[in-house]
């Protein structure tokens, strides 16, 4: 049973940082990426990161270049999401996906998905 399961949600003030923690588990198969998603109330859900199984490729979205660094730690499966400078339009449900065939921004190539994590940005 394949689970991915995200952790290091909560609130922090504008400019604040955080690191999201997405423990996969439970593949028999090779996923190819995990990728990074968000989502706000009301608003569609947006790729953030990705990275390929060995780690030897990353994606980032433009809205968050710079800022964001999706890293893995191959020994374990898990992958990180480090958040710095983070604003208050950062305030969503951050989700973790693996895909079996792609690296991507597009929720469309994700075969399974975490429950999600909250993040609120909020002085």
């Amino acid at each position: 049973q394949v689970q991915l399961v995200e952790s290091g949600g909560g609130t922090v003030q504008p400019g604040g940082s955080l690191r999201l923690t997405c423990v996969a588990s439970g593949f028999t198969w090779d996923y190819y990426g995990i990728g990074w998603f968000r989502q706000a109330p009301g608003k569609e859900r947006e790729g953030l990161s990705c990275i390929t199984r060995i780690g030897s490729s990353t994606i980032h979205a433009n809205s968050v270049q710079g800022r964001f660094t999706i890293s893995k730690d191959n020994a374990k499966d898990i992958v990180y999401l480090e958040m710095s400078s983070l604003k208050p339009e950062d305030t969503a449900v951050y989700y973790c996906a693996a895909s079996r065939s792609s690296c991507s921004l597009s929720a469309s190539v994700y075969d399974y998905w975490g429950q999600g994590t909250q993040v609120t940005v909020s002085s």
